[in-house]
């Protein structure tokens, strides 16, 4: 039976080499080298948010953004909108706010 114990070495080995890559694909390592990057996800843990679509969301210009968005559906198709507001985590898109506004308030009184 030495080529059974064999072949399921084989097998092994390639699983973990694809597991590597996936987990290489999944998460890719931050570049602090590229002009995409973000300084502020540089000293975060894993560098969230890595993609710029995130970026833009949770800065300045993209809060904004995304409530003109908000504000044009409520006053255009409200029933959608309340449809919407349902599918979306309010515990956490609130927390994410108060902790947004919280962290605005420390750096205006420093």
């Amino acid at each position: 039976m030495p080529d059974s114990s064999d072949a399921r070495e084989e097998t092994l080995a390639k699983m973990a080499k694809s597991r590597a890559e996936i987990r290489r694909l999944l998460e890719p390592p931050p570049r602090p080298g590229d002009a995409d990057y973000h300084e502020e996800a540089a000293g975060t843990a894993g560098g969230f948010p890595r993609s710029r679509t995130m970026r833009l969301l949770l800065s300045g210009r993209g809060i904004g953004t995304v409530g003109a968005v908000v504000g044009g559906l409520l006053m255009a198709r409200p029933a959608l909108a309340v449809r919407l507001l349902r599918l979306i985590p309010t515990g956490a898109v609130a927390r994410l706010m108060l902790v947004k506004a919280v962290s605005a308030l420390r750096a205006k009184k420093e």
